[in-house]
């Protein structure tokens, strides 16, 4: 049976043929979406529910913040700008996410 072109499904790339900066990457990208999430301030996936938890957000955050000082050097200073800002972004919304509402 032949397949009209394009019709293929994307080939997912095993992550373990990843080399270690770009799963490190990843690993930030990853780990920046569950801080979000665990900050209340994005629905979970497959839900359509907010779930605040801050301890879990402040681990993800860290995590973030000691892997971009892991990748600095290796990336560009327009990457490291886009990552330097995004944990900045972080950072704040953490600390608005951990006040008491009035």
């Amino acid at each position: 049976m032949s397949e009209e072109a394009g019709s293929e499904e994307p080939k997912v790339q095993d992550i373990t043929s990843l080399d270690t900066y770009s799963l490190i990457g990843l690993f930030i990208s990853l780990l920046s979406a569950k801080a979000w999430q665990t900050m209340g301030l994005r629905v979970k996936p497959g839900t359509d529910k907010i779930e605040k938890d801050l301890d879990q957000a402040r681990t993800a955050i860290d995590t973030v913040d000691f892997l971009v000082q892991k990748l600095k050097t290796r990336i560009t200073d327009l990457e490291r700008s886009g990552l330097e800002i995004m944990v900045g972004d972080l950072k704040l919304n953490f600390v608005r996410a951990s006040q008491p509402k009035s």
